[in-house]
């Protein structure tokens, strides 16, 4: 017996029942981003190297610690992609995409690559649900985007939704926070941890997405950003959070909040929900107005957000996933001696009027047939005997209730609608 091969570490199968839930939550973002004018973008998986370190940058975590590369058989360096925006951002400067109506929007969802500790919720091979708008720079922008993700969360069941907000300014508000920031930190270098005394050299605001314990101590004391806002960004910020009271949306300002990634600018956010213990954060984004022309194309400015999939489904509410672990299936069963065959002739008619069915392939008693519609989770099945055989006819059990009723094969679909 050959040894056996299992699953890449950090890397996993999904299994049925399980992928229901999975292709109920994508159907759930499809149908809500559509509702904003969102259409689905499918980008490579591998993409050049160089793409991620301009766009994501060179000094954070993903570019210097996490990324699957490796060189081609010509000695081209290529990487399993990380994240999706940059992704889109070549995409869009590639293909003219500046030519079409702006602002563009579009959404992705897929798998990604970062090689880290594999741990709960977190794999190497991962999944995300993600939108970008491209071409505006409005804060309404901004705050219909939030808008469509506090809906969407909502759709799958998240109660308690609340929006972490922040601004990290423009391009000339970072600059001087940038040189406050390194003012107050070089002094306190010692007590920073080996990865913030890193930052320090390479890209202080980063310190502030730091989860150690001894920089949070450190940072007590730090200028907020807030302090060295132009006045444009704060207007701008200031219309964000307007939006968010017109509509409803409960949310805070934290001044620490950053994100990981170098090519953020003005709006950043996270949503929470109750009752997630730590890590509560289920969506995390922000703008990014200089990232297409630093891929080469024009000056035009984008927003948007990544849904860690897996994560996402880890804490989905309950009801959500059991709804969509129910079979809409009927189960058709043929009673022997009539030949299993005329199961599969039900289930064909039942399937010709878009009723799902599952018919038994085997010649199994009543017992064996109902016993594995149980597992399968259908609510009705259908037997055929001899004497419904022979005048048309079939026998319809209600699993759930425990009823039965004979009816006219011909009338089976109608009835099966009306009965669901």
């Amino acid at each position: 017996m050959g040894r056996k091969i299992q699953a890449v570490k950090g890397t996993r199968d999904l299994l049925p029942p399980e992928t229901a839930v999975w292709v109920a939550v994508e159907r759930t973002a499809r149908e809500t981003f559509g509702a904003y004018g969102y259409s689905e973008i499918r980008t490579p998986i591998l993409e050049d190297t160089e793409l991620f370190v301009r766009s994501v940058g060179e000094s954070t975590d993903i570019v210097g610690k996490e990324m699957y590369t490796f060189a081609d058989r010509k000695g081209r360096s290529l990487t399993l992609r990380p994240e999706s925006t940059a992704s889109v951002a070549r995409a869009f400067v590639q293909h003219g995409l500046h030519r079409a109506p702006l602002p563009l929007k579009v959404f992705y969802i897929g798998p990604h690559f970062r090689y880290e500790r594999p741990q709960k919720g977190r794999y190497r091979q991962f999944f995300q649900i993600g939108a970008e708008l491209l071409g505006d720079a409005g804060p309404q922008s901004d705050g219909e985007l939030l808008l469509m993700l506090v809906r969407f969360l909502s759709v799958l069941g998240f109660e308690g939704l609340v929006v972490r907000l922040n601004t990290v300014g423009d391009e000339e508000s970072r600059e001087a926070y940038r040189k406050g920031l390194l003012e107050y930190l070089e002094p306190h270098r010692e007590a920073l941890s080996p990865d913030s005394r890193r930052r320090l050299e390479t890209n202080p605001l980063r310190i502030l997405d730091s989860k150690d314990p001894a920089d949070h101590r450190v940072l007590e004391g730090a200028p907020q950003l807030s302090e060295f806002l132009s006045a444009e960004s704060a207007a701008h910020f200031e219309a964000v959070c307007t939006m968010l009271d017109r509509h409803g949306v409960a949310y805070t300002v934290e001044p620490r909040l950053v994100r990981g990634l170098d090519y953020y600018t003005r709006t950043v956010f996270e949503i929470i929900s109750e009752g997630l213990g730590a890590q509560d954060a289920i969506v995390g984004g922000g703008r990014y107005d200089g990232l297409i022309e630093e891929l080469g194309g024009q000056a035009l400015p984008g927003i948007g957000f990544a849904i860690g999939e897996d994560r996402l489904i880890e804490v989905l509410p309950e009801k959500f996933r059991s709804e969509a672990m129910m079979s809409s299936a009927v189960a058709v069963a043929a009673v022997p001696p009539v030949s299993a065959a005329e199961a599969v002739a039900v289930a064909e008619e039942l399937r010709s009027e878009n009723l799902p069915a599952l018919a038994e392939l085997a010649d199994r008693s009543v017992r064996s047939a109902l016993k594995r519609a149980d597992r399968a989770g259908v609510q009705w099945m259908v037997l055929i005997g001899e004497q419904e055989q022979s005048t048309g006819m079939v026998t319809v059990r209600d699993l759930e209730q425990g009823t039965q009723e004979t009816i006219s094969r011909g009338d089976l679909a109608n009835y099966l609608r009306r009965s669901r």
